[in-house]
């Protein structure tokens, strides 16, 4: 980054040094252009003041050989009768010039009494000025002078130029320097105490930055820890029925289960590979919720229409426990996967009667607040004790671990619930008390 800034910087000098060199020549030569054809107008006119010409003129050939003490300088002084015809000039020998009527400037000034032209000389790199003054005899006064291109003035000054440019950016780049220097010293000091939340920043500008790369930073750990402490409970949850089943197997292969005994066991064994078999299938739903990328059916679904599709598939399951289980509201439509939806109720209804009471119940309840469909499951179990209900929501955390592991939970229905909850933007809420019971709300 410093680097980019002290180049950026010497880039900027060098552009500015050459649009200023070159803007400033072109005002410059502009106003010296005016003044040389200013000098010419003058020039002319004194001339013609001085009657020199008009006398020249009335005088014949004797006439002329009075000017000769017109010598040649930086000013060229030419005379031309009406008819083109060169009359003097005190630079060249009147018989070789040519007839100077075709010439701009004589053209003008015979037409409106004064004329003037710029010629350039691309071999010599020179510009010609003209000036041409109508006198009261008809003939016309031409006086002219030579001055450099504008291009030959910047090639002059391109020795100049270039070590103006090269001090410049030796300046920039120093400055450049001690610019970002002190520029990047207090962005060091903020990101070597970026997890200080108390720390002042040198740029105000900056806070808003440092508290977003500051929570990202924290989010990323936090989740670095979920994973990981996932990652043990995965392994520890799956060690608890493979080592059940490896102990069992083990038992038969050795023919030390005598025969009233292997049904208990062949039971266990089922038991925890039915376990297994749940653990497994709730992680792998967890890792595909956990992909936002992947894609997702949205219909309009009316919550009503499936909560009674899940409590019928339930009834059997409730009366196992004596639980009365009711489906009962009016129709809220939503836009949602449907069987995400589906999976939602299915895991509120399991834990609605796996941590029930016998003769209990469960009552689902669909409505619409305020234009919001919502869908509450209630039942009349265990309950959740007010300091841990916001960890209900935690992978593999269950309020009674013993009776959650005896009933099949595996720790992972509500989870799973969280998940599509929110995928689907909705809000979710949860009231209980111990031995009373839990309600469960889901607001989209």
């Amino acid at each position: 980054m410093k680097q980019k800034i002290n180049l950026r910087l010497a880039m900027i000098a060098l552009i500015a040094i050459i649009t200023t060199t070159i803007g400033i020549t072109f005002v410059y030569y502009n106003l010296f252009q005016r003044q040389v054809e200013k000098d010419l107008r003058q020039n002319a006119e004194l001339l013609m003041e001085t009657e020199v010409f008009q006398n020249a003129y009335t005088s014949g050939k004797e006439g002329a050989k009075s000017l000769e003490h017109l010598s040649a300088g930086n000013l060229r002084i030419t005379w031309v009768d009406a008819d083109g015809t060169v009359l003097f000039d005190n630079d060249m020998a009147i018989a070789g010039l040519s007839n100077h009527l075709d010439r701009p400037e004589i053209k003008m000034a015979i037409e409106k009494g004064e004329g003037e032209s710029i010629r350039r000389s691309d071999t010599m790199n020179m510009n010609t000025f003209y000036y041409a003054l109508l006198l009261d005899n008809g003939t016309v006064l031409r006086v002219s002078t030579q001055a450099r291109t504008i291009f030959s003035v910047l090639v002059t000054a391109l020795p100049v130029i270039a070590a103006i440019i090269v001090l410049v950016l030796l300046g920039c780049i120093l400055i450049g320097y001690l610019l970002t220097r002190q520029l990047m010293k207090p962005i060091e000091e903020m990101a070597e105490h970026l997890d200080d939340g108390n720390s002042v920043h040198s740029y105000k500008e900056l806070e808003p930055f440092a508290d977003k790369i500051r929570s990202q930073h924290e989010n990323i750990l936090a989740a670095a820890k979920s994973r990981q402490d996932f990652t043990a409970n995965v392994s520890h949850e799956l060690k608890t029925p493979i080592t059940a089943i490896s102990g069992y197997a083990e038992l038969i292969e050795n023919h030390l289960v005598d025969e009233d005994a292997e049904v208990h066991v062949a039971g266990q064994i089922r038991h925890n590979a039915d376990r297994l078999l749940s653990l497994v299938t709730d992680i792998i739903q967890l890792s595909e919720l956990d992909h936002s990328e992947l894609p997702r059916k949205y219909e309009q679904t009316d919550l009503l229409s499936v909560a009674k599709e899940c409590v019928n598939e339930y009834l059997p399951v409730a009366a196992k426990k004596s639980i009365e289980i009711t489906c009962n509201g009016t129709s809220a439509t939503v836009s949602a996967d449907r069987g995400l939806i589906r999976e939602m109720i299915d895991n509120l209804l399991q834990n609605a009667i796996r941590y029930n009471k016998e003769n209990g119940s469960v009552q689902v309840y669909v409505t619409s607040e305020n234009g919001h469909p919502l869908i509450s499951v209630k039942d009349t179990g265990i309950g959740i004790p007010a300091d841990q209900l916001n960890r209900v929501f935690e992978r593999f955390y269950r309020v009674d671990k013993s009776r959650s592991r005896d009933t099949g939970g595996t720790g992972l229905g509500l989870a799973i619930v969280k998940h599509i909850v929110e995928i689907h933007s909705a809000e979710i809420s949860i009231d209980s008390e111990v031995d009373k019971g839990t309600n469960i709300t889901v607001k989209f």
